[in-house]
């Protein structure tokens, strides 16, 4: 794959954008259904008037938005310190000479890429790996692991870093923080709800059984409602695996544009699938940010459907391969 066939810095940067708002748009909605399917179901109120006059203030799907909202924008500016601190990431020691070289590599790609100046984490993982968080280019943070910085050179470092880089540049950092700060509220909604199914079965009162009477439709839309609250927090996740597996291809063809150098990315990523341990200090919900699985999930290495649909990272080989056509393309430029 060429590195022509990515769209350029600006075209991405909209897209993620407009995604970004979809996104929080595509949550809220789905808060408001979950609101909407407890007044029905539960308190007896249709606050839409389908199936019945509305006779009570629609609690439920006033309180779902207000969650779904302030939970969205929650995520926006306080997803980024939410996602390190799970990790136990912590500020880099400018005395440590490992750091010292660190953060001379974010400076020289702070500098090609013309961005501010992240802040610098370290996250206590003897696996190698690294992610890029924060909500736009002036409020970023670059995270690498303690067995990254003992893994791999300083081509390779740098390498790493310009694809964290390109992740900021390109706004993904925005999109992928508050998709996962918002799979924590969906699965935590999810679980309420859950537990409302199993304690408290909808249809008891006499203002309830007019839903069950109004026909097959509100019969449907029940049905669709606990698939819903049951799915969600799956449906959820594979959205976040999908975005991330894109993302990836664009962030490592930034790298090689920041270091023109695609073999160190190459080489780094080779080092980084070697590594038999899972990052243990990541968790599941911050999984798609980072440069390779720190799950060590076998789909991640396949293609094909059930990859597609469950993987969190496009196959690093197939990442590797392209960063050697880059480096083809490279040197015949250079010819």
């Amino acid at each position: 794959m060429a590195i022509n066939n990515f769209p350029n810095i600006y075209e991405q940067q909209r897209r993620n954008k407009l995604f970004t708002f979809l996104i929080m748009l595509a949550f809220i909605l789905f808060f408001i259904f979950l609101g909407y399917g407890f007044d029905l179901f539960y308190f007896g109120n249709d606050p839409l008037g389908i199936f019945f006059e509305n006779t009570g203030i629609p609690l439920a799907t006033l309180a779902a938005l207000v969650i779904g909202t302030l939970l969205a924008f929650n995520g926006l500016s306080n997803g980024a310190k939410a996602v390190l601190n799970s990790t136990g990431a912590y500020p880099i020691n400018e005395t440590a000479q490992e750091h010292i070289t660190l953060k001379n590599v974010v400076e020289e790609m702070k500098i090609a890429s013309g961005l501010p100046m992240p802040k610098i984490y370290i996250v206590p993982d003897p696996d190698p790996n690294a992610f890029a968080t924060g909500n736009n280019p002036a409020n970023s943070y670059i995270a690498v692991t303690e067995g990254l910085l003992k893994t791999l050179n300083r081509d390779e470092l740098q390498a790493v870093v310009a694809h964290e880089i390109g992740h900021i540049r390109n706004y993904d950092i925005r999109l992928m923080t508050i998709v996962a700060a918002l799979i924590g509220a969906v699965v935590l909604l999810s679980d309420f709800a859950i537990r409302g199914l199993r304690f408290g079965a909808a249809g008891r009162s006499s203002k309830r059984s007019r839903s069950s009477s109004s026909g097959p439709i509100a019969i449907i839309l029940m049905i669709l409602w606990i698939i819903g609250i049951i799915l969600a927090p799956i449906i959820s996740r594979l959205l976040a695996m999908a975005i991330s597996r894109q993302r990836e291809y664009y962030a490592d063809a930034t790298a090689a544009e920041l270091t023109r150098n695609p073999l160190a990315l190459a080489s780094a990523l080779e080092k980084l699938n070697k590594a038999s341990e899972p990052t243990r200090s990541i968790k599941k919900g911050a999984a798609h940010l980072c440069i390779v699985d720190p799950l060590n999930l076998n789909v991640n290495n396949k293609e094909g459907f059930l990859a597609d649909l469950f993987a969190t990272h496009p196959p690093i080989q197939k990442r590797i391969n392209l960063l050697k056509g880059m480096a083809y393309q490279y040197e015949t430029k250079r010819e």
